[in-house]
C-alpha cells in the first residue's frame, strides 16, 4: 500500500530478525515508527470528508453481513418447525460463517494487491447471492433447506473482509488520532448486526408453542414461515441496497495520504507471512485474542440452542444475546476512543477487560450448574452474567487489532488481522462442530411460551 507516497528510507523494515520486536519497541504506534525514520515525509497528512462515508458503507456492509449470519440461531426453534430443521441443521447454519474462513487469505491477497474497492465489491456481491438464494420460493423443505444452506456459506465467504479490512481502511483514511476509533466503528458493526439478529428474529417471528413439531397446527406452521421469509426479503433488500451504494462509490484510497504511516510501503506477501509466523509476541498475542473470541462467537450464535436445557424462551434468549453484544460494541467504541489519545496502555487496558470477562463467565457457570452449587439461577443473575461477558469480550476487538497492527508493523493491516480472525474462526468452527454432535438428539419440549417467563427460574 503507497507504493507512490513513500521514499526508499520508509521502506525498510522496522522489526528485527529474531522473534519479533524489542519490549520498547512492541508498544510504540505506528506513526510514531514511521516518523522516526530519517527521511519520513514532511508535514502531517491530509484528511478528507469523504472518509466518513466510505466508513459508513464498509460499517454497513458489516452489519449486514453479521445480520445475515445469525439469522437462525435466534429463532432456531420456529425455523425446526417451518422448515424441519434439526439441531444439525441450526449449527452447521452458524458453522457457514467460520467455514466461509477457509478461503480467507485469498480475500487477503486480493485485498493487498488491489485494494479495498475490488474487495469490498466481491464480498458485497457474495452477500447477494447468498441472500438472494434463500429467497427463492420453493415447495420442496429438503430443496429449500439447501438453498438455505447455500445462501449462508455465501454469506459467510463475505467474512474475511467486513472483519478483516477495518484496520487497513482506517490507516488508508484515518489520521493517527482518528484510527483507533475507525477501527473500532467498522468491525464492530459486524457484531452490532449480529446483535440485532437476537432482536428483530424473536420478534417478528412468533415462537411455536413447544419445541416439537407435533404440537402446532398446520396453520400456525405456515404463519411462521410467512414471518421467517419476511424476514429472509427484508435482509435481501438490505443487502441489494448496499451493494448498489458501494458499486455507486466507493473509492480504493484518498487522494493523498492521511498520515505517514499511510504513505509508508509494506511488506510483500510472502515476507509477511514469514514474518508473522516467526513473531513470538504476535503468536502469544494472537492466541489470546482467538480462542476466547471465538468461542464466544459461536456460543452467542447458538444461545437459544443453549439456553434451551434451563428453560429460556427464544425471546429472552434474543434479548441476552442483543445487550450483551451492543454493550460490547457501545464499550468497545468507547475504549477505541480512549486509546486514540493514551498510548502505551493497550496491554493494561485488555488485562482489565478479561479479568472481568473471567469473572463474569465463572459467575454465568456457576448459577446454571445449579442443582451442584445452589445458587439462584434467576432473570436478573442470567441476563447480568451474559451481558457483562459479551461487554467486556467484545469491547476488547478493537483494542486487540490495534495492538496486532502495532506489534508487527510494518506488515500490512489486512494480512494481520485475516491471519488472527481466521484462527479465531477456527476455534469458533471447533466449538460448533462440537455443539453439532452434543445435540444429537432433540430438547425435550418446554412449556408453552406464556408460562415460560414465570418457570424457568424457578428451576430446582
Amino acid at each position: 500500500m503507497g507504493s507512490g507516497w513513500s521514499s526508499e528510507e520508509e521502506r525498510q523494515p522496522l522489526l528485527g530478525p529474531a522473534l519479533g520486536p524489542a519490549p520498547a519497541a512492541a508498544w510504540r504506534s505506528r506513526e510514531a515508527a514511521a516518523a522516526a525514520l530519517p527521511a519520513a515525509a514532511p508535514g502531517p497528512g491530509r484528511v478528507y470528508g469523504r472518509r466518513w462515508l466510505v466508513l459508513l458503507l464498509f460499517s454497513l456492509l458489516g452489519f449486514a453481513q453479521g445480520l445475515v449470519w445469525n439469522t437462525w440461531g435466534p429463532i432456531q426453534n420456529s425455523a425446526r418447525q417451518a422448515y424441519g430443521f434439526s439441531s444439525w441443521d441450526i449449527a452447521l447454519l452458524v458453522l457457514w460463517g467460520p467455514i466461509g474462513f477457509l478461503p480467507c487469505f485469498a480475500f487477503m491477497w486480493l485485498l493487498d494487491k488491489r485494494g479495498l474497492r475490488i474487495t469490498v465489491l466481491l464480498t458485497s456481491f457474495l452477500m447477494v447471492l447468498g441472500t438472494g438464494l434463500r429467497c427463492i420460493p420453493i415447495a420442496d423443505l429438503m430443496l429449500k433447506r439447501r438453498l438455505i444452506h447455500g445462501g449462508q456459506l455465501l454469506n459467510g465467504l463475505a467474512g474475511p473482509t467486513v472483519m478483516n479490512a477495518a484496520p487497513f481502511l482506517s490507516t488508508t483514511w484515518f489520521s493517527a488520532d482518528e484510527r483507533a476509533t475507525a477501527t473500532a466503528i467498522a468491525s464492530m458493526l459486524s457484531y452490532l448486526g449480529g446483535a440485532c439478529a437476537f432482536l428483530v428474529g424473536p420478534l417478528v417471528v412468533p415462537a411455536p408453542n413447544g419445541t416439537s413439531p407435533l404440537f402446532a397446527s398446520e396453520n400456525s406452521r405456515a404463519h411462521i414461515k410467512d414471518r421467517i421469509e419476511t424476514v429472509l426479503y427484508a435482509e435481501f433488500g438490505v443487502v441489494c441496497l448496499l451493494f448498489s451504494a458501494t458499486l455507486a462509490y466507493f473509492p480504493p484510497r484518498p487522494p493523498l495520504p492521511p498520515s505517514v504511516a499511510a504513505a509508508s510501503q509494506r511488506l510483500s506477501y510472502r515476507r509477511s507471512f514469514c514474518r508473522l509466523l516467526s513473531n513470538l509476541r504476535f503468536l502469544m498475542i494472537a492466541l489470546a485474542y482467538a480462542i476466547p473470541l471465538g468461542v464466544f462467537a459461536g456460543w452467542s450464535g447458538v444461545l437459544d440452542l443453549i439456553l434451551t436445557p434451563v428453560h429460556v424462551s427464544q425471546v429472552d434468549a434474543g434479548w441476552i444475546g442483543f445487550w450483551s453484544i451492543v454493550g460490547g460494541c457501545v464499550v468497545g467504541i468507547a475504549m477505541a476512543r480512549f486509546a486514540d489519545f493514551i498510548r502505551g496502555m493497550l496491554k493494561l487496558i485488555l488485562l482489565l477487560l478479561f479479568s472481568g470477562a473471567t469473572i463474569s463467565s465463572t459467575w454465568f457457570t456457576l448459577t446454571c450448574l445449579n442443582s451442584i452449587t445452589h445458587l439462584p439461577l434467576t432473570t436478573v443473575t442470567l441476563y447480568a452474567s451474559c451481558i457483562l461477558l459479551g461487554v467486556f469480550l467484545n469491547s476488547s476487538i478493537p483494542i486487540f487489532f490495534e495492538l496486532f497492527v502495532e506489534t508487527v508493523y510494518p506488515v500490512p493491516e489486512g494480512i494481520t488481522c485475516g491471519v488472527v480472525t481466521f484462527l479465531s474462526n477456527m476455534f469458533m468452527g471447533v466449538l460448533l462442530f462440537f455443539l453439532t454432535f452434543y445435540h444429537t438428539v432433540e430438547v425435550e419440549p418446554k412449556p408453552p411460551e406464556h408460562m415460560v417467563s414465570e418457570m424457568w427460574w424457578e428451576k430446582p
